[in-house]
């Protein structure tokens, strides 16, 4: 089973093309329905968040070109453009690649925990889309396993700056009171809820989040006793709010430039800090032109992030010696697995030799032979039949001069342990 990873990620390609890339909640049915029939792969997996989009394969043979194809089509790009930024990754590479992204290694923030929760999501995604098999499944789970180890067995994941972190930091050096000022929060997910609690601890009290669905956006608010607004009512407040982080699923901008533009008019030139984590982007990159709006995109973060990764080096080490044992585990796994499919087969064959060398014993006891005739054509019926394919293989290789076939043989058989016991039998005789 051949296995392929092929994504772009925040090293890779800068957020205009990795929000091309992303798959929106909308689209995945329609991507499962197709990624398969155009690839040719017999299993396959969807990873798709603000720092990378990677997908995951599993089949007879190597689908990268095909993979690729399928990837700018899906998406109305040209392959010549991704192949720039793509990366791809195969079998032992592969299971490497997925157990560093799991543990937060090949991530913008090193350690940061969320991605193991998304990549969590994907294969159960995967799942309900009928995608996975026993080989990706064995793998995700083998990976979710070893990213646990990481974990609890490093200090990679102590004090994290996650992204969200890292966006209240930049918000420090253009307010350095955050008591006077007001947050619009954009979205409701987990990223979202980050933002608020470290918004809550830098002193921001006035909390303001808008979401598609109401119930969600008071839920969140009600956490640090703001209001929830839905995403049309944005305009109405923006006037009034200093700090804007946004993070939807949205495959369109929810805040424009000309939004902005009228609520700048209103606030007589006090500063605007807004923080874009979403990909594809919710607020439109115009907005960033324009004066007292101070705009950042995911990609803008990596300066507080380069510190956490400074801090964590030794940590990384322990990791990355955890993971080369994971990967080693499972490439065992899947070497025992071919053993048992071969030994099902090596099996079932002798067992058809010994029921038509019985059935033939059978017939010709039914026929009057004597039995110690019939018992004694039978053993050597059945020790020919099992030994004429081996022994004409072994001769063909010895000819052709690989001689550890018959190594091999003697390994299998033992074959000397019992050289040496009738040399010790033939002693004592």
């Amino acid at each position: 089973m051949a296995l392929l990873t092929l994504g772009i990620n925040h090293r890779t390609a800068p957020v205009e093309i990795r929000e091309r890339v992303a798959f929106t909640p909308e689209r995945m049915a329609e991507a499962f329905a197709e990624l398969r029939v155009a690839t040719g792969a017999s299993e396959a997996g969807i990873l798709s968040t603000c720092n990378r989009t990677e997908l995951y394969l599993a089949g007879d043979d190597d689908c990268a070109p095909a993979v690729l194809r399928w990837l700018a089509g899906f998406h109305d790009l040209d392959a010549a453009d991704l192949e720039n930024v793509i990366y791809v990754h195969r079998d032992s590479d592969a299971v490497r690649h997925m157990m560093r992204v799991a543990a937060g290694l090949d991530s913008m923030v090193l350690g940061e925990p969320q991605i193991l929760g998304q990549l969590k999501d994907a294969y159960a995604l995967a799942r309900e889309h009928n995608a996975t098999g026993t080989f990706l499944s064995r793998l995700f789970e083998h990976t979710f396993s070893v990213a646990k180890r990481v974990r609890t067995e490093t200090a990679i994941g102590e004090n994290p700056v996650s992204v969200a972190y890292a966006s209240v930091s930049m918000a420090h050096q253009i307010f350095s009171d955050m008591s006077r000022n007001k947050a619009l929060l954009i979205g409701a997910g987990k990223t979202i809820e980050l933002v608020s609690r470290h918004l809550a601890d830098a002193g921001v009290k006035d909390f303001l989040v808008a979401n598609r669905t109401l119930e969600r956006a008071q839920a969140l608010a009600g956490l640090h006793g703001g209001k929830g607004i839905v995403l049309s009512e944005i305009p109405e407040y923006l006037a009034d709010v200093d700090i804007v982080i946004s993070s939807t699923a949205s495959p369109l901008p929810i805040l424009g430039k000309g939004a902005v533009e009228r609520a700048l008019k209103k606030r007589k030139h006090r500063p605007y800090f807004m923080v874009d984590i979403a990909v594809p982007r919710d607020i439109e990159p115009e907005v960033g032109g324009l004066a007292d709006v101070y705009l950042y995109t995911v990609d803008d973060l990596r300066q507080v992030i380069e510190e956490n990764v400074r801090s964590r080096e030794g940590a990384a080490r322990e990791a990355e010696n955890l993971i080369a044992s994971g990967v080693q585990d499972f490439l065992d796994q899947l070497r025992a697995l071919d053993a048992v499919s071969t030994l099902k087969v090596f099996r079932s064959r002798a067992e058809m030799l010994r029921d038509a060398e019985t059935e033939k014993a059978l017939r010709a006891l039914r026929n009057g032979t004597d039995p110690e005739t019939a018992l004694r054509s039978l053993a050597r019926g059945l020790t020919n039949k099992l030994l004429h394919q081996p022994s004409t293989q072994v001769r063909k290789a010895m000819a052709e001069g690989r001689t550890e076939v018959a190594d091999f043989l003697r390994e299998l058989y033992q074959l000397e342990a019992l050289d040496a016991d009738e040399h010790t039998t033939t002693e004592k005789l």
